[in-house]
């Protein structure tokens, strides 16, 4: 038996069974798997199910430090801080040299997400000096005024180890003077002792002190000028609050109570950074039915720090026995200590509820970044809009297949059967991949990929029409079907490939240099292509070598797409000897 010509196969000549029953078990393998999951419809991108769009913009006083590297550590930290609120289909992604996109799907509560997001400069840890409702009327300087509102988390820091302190019922903190609250930020030791006299603490507060400075007065005065102005319940006060602080600056900053009312506070400087807290976590709290808690944990050198100020803390009475937790210059926490903590680890307690725990868990375990960044824009998307557009999408997906479809079976008659076979195959393949694509690596179908699904139905058809066309070209030269499927076969699966690479390279290098929408475009395009050599392969050839032993196409029917004669082929050519040329070229 003569072995076959190189670029045949025998096993593919013979046994093409195989080959289609390995492609039609991979589809029930990953049918199955998408019932098994419970995912059985493809993941949506907020243009399409709806959703919140956000766009930052990174600012740096020095330009440099907007790089690459801070770039990655921000989103990073962003999306971290995004699935702490449990939204683990979020993506957050650079744009760009100095954007960063966040996409919030629907089903989630996007304000939420939108404050923790957006809410970017350093966390640090300052103490209270001084603090009061703001718009509230002064009061005198005694221990004993005190304000009825205060925020919920201003119950205790304890000790999670040793848990000694005590709680109050009701939490308050001390309403004072804006002359003992600023000349006590300035003073070289913000913490003194809490036996301290009430009298003396006020006359040492109305003065400066001895060895003060002319300089230092002033800036008294400058920052007692600042907070009597301080109107908190105004955004723009509020966000000029402490601007330009640095960690070792006395500063002003704002934050709301459990009233909801704006606090002004005076905080001294910062004394331990978010990058000291190594983990905080959100606990209920079963045994002494306090309810919800905050865990923190600290870093070797953040335990040090937090000791330190916590001891001297301790000794003061309210306010200054309290540290303000602050991020973007806003007071998010401000608890108060009743001992030193130096375990390596506190907790927060207080009149929480689950979202306000987890929320404060999130800022201290997230909430320090490389860089400050700025909201440039938020696009919210309803998914009524999105529903429209993916039925415009589906529609445009529907025409172009008919049209595809129609073209098949006017030029192609029966062999259209096989390319539509291999087009259902193809889309069936595309559908399960992109639905268990959503749960594992989150992909999101979106309006650009829907058309990259468009495009890849050309693609598709394109390699279809250039083997139907090969074998047509073998049977113009007179072969008959099978003989003429084997011989094509090589030729078209050359061509098939380069086509194929071509589309997979453009697909690649899009999805490389671009970002967002336009990366699902890019992927759909890649994968479609990936899957388009699979299905000629693994589909389409072997199908053809099948159908190409039935009666219907291999004596070409009229309807079958190739018959001999509406392809006006002719028969073999035959070498005939030549007469040999006469001598006398009049004889011709």
């Amino acid at each position: 038996m003569a072995a076959p010509k190189k670029g045949r196969s025998a096993s593919a000549q013979s046994r093409p069974g195989r080959s289609l029953a390995l492609i039609l078990i991979a589809i029930a393998a990953l049918t199955g798997g998408m019932f098994a999951s419970g995912n059985t419809t493809p993941r949506l991108g907020i243009d399409l199910a709806g959703g919140t769009s956000i766009t930052l913009e990174a600012k740096s006083g020095q330009e440099s430090a907007i790089n690459k590297t801070n770039m990655n550590t921000a989103v990073d930290i962003m999306n971290r801080r995004v699935n702490g609120l449990g939204v683990s289909e979020a993506e957050v992604q650079t744009q760009g040299d100095r954007n960063i996109i966040v996409n919030i799907p629907k089903g989630t509560n996007s304000e939420q997400a939108r404050k923790q997001v957006g809410t970017t400069a350093k966390l640090y840890f300052r103490p209270v000096l001084a603090t009061e409702v703001s718009g509230a009327a002064a009061a005198s300087p005694t221990p004993s005024a005190s304000s009825s509102s205060s925020k919920k988390a201003t119950d205790k820091a304890t000790d999670k180890a040793t848990e000694k302190a005590t709680s109050s019922g009701t939490p308050s903190a001390t309403a004072t003077s804006q002359g003992r609250a600023v000349t006590d930020a300035l003073k070289d030791d913000p913490t003194p002792p809490a036996s301290s006299s009430a009298s003396a603490s006020a006359k040492a507060s109305s003065s400066p002190s001895p060895s003060a400075s002319s300089g230092a007065e002033a800036e008294a005065a400058k920052l007692q000028a600042a907070y009597t102005a301080l109107d908190c319940r105004k955004e723009g006060q509020r966000a000029k609050a402490g601007e330009g602080a640095k960690p070792t600056d006395t500063t002003l900053a704002c934050g709301t109570n459990s009233g909801g009312q704006w606090q002004k506070y005076v905080l001294g400087p910062a004394e331990v950074a978010g990058t000291d807290v190594k983990k905080a976590s959100a606990v209920y709290d079963t045994q002494s039915g306090a309810g919800w808690k905050v865990t923190m944990d600290f870093t070797s050198g953040g335990s040090k720090k937090f000791a330190s100020i916590t001891g001297k803390l301790a000794k003061n009475q309210e306010p200054q026995n309290q540290f303000a937790i602050v991020l973007d210059g806003s007071v998010v926490s401000d608890p108060r200590v009743s001992e030193a903590l130096t375990g390596g680890n506190a907790e927060i307690s207080g009149s929480f509820d689950q979202t306000e725990a987890k929320d404060l868990a999130n800022v201290l375990s997230y909430g320090a970044l490389p860089l400050s960044f700025r909201e440039q824009s938020v696009t919210t998307v309803t998914a009524a809009l999105g529903g429209e557009q993916l039925h415009a999408g589906l529609i445009a997906g529907a025409i172009g297949l008919a049209l595809v479809v129609i073209y098949l079976v006017l030029y192609y008659r029966g062999l259209s059967l096989i390319a539509i076979a291999s087009l259902l195959v193809s889309a069936a393949l595309t559908y399960a991949i992109m639905t268990l694509l959503g749960p594992t690596i989150h992909f999101a179908l979106n309006l650009p990929a829907v058309c990259g699904a468009i495009v890849a139905i050309g693609i598709t058809a394109d390699s279809f029409i250039v083997f139907f066309e090969r074998i047509r070209d073998e049977i113009r030269e007179g072969r008959t079907l099978r003989p003429a499927v084997e011989r094509a076969w090589p030729r078209a699966r050359r061509t098939i490939l380069v086509s194929d690479f071509v589309s997979f390279l453009a697909a690649a290098v899009l999805f490389i240099v671009t970002v967002g929408k336009v990366q699902g475009f890019a992927f759909t395009l890649g994968l479609t292509t990936v899957l388009d050599v699979v299905v000629v392969f693994l589909f389409t050839k072997p199908l053809m070598t099948i159908l190409a032993r039935k009666q219907f196409f291999a004596n070409g029917h009229s309807w079958s797409g190739l018959d001999p004669k509406r392809l006006g082929a002719q028969p073999p050519l035959r070498r005939t000897r030549r007469p040999s040329a006469p001598a006398d070229p009049k004889e011709a």
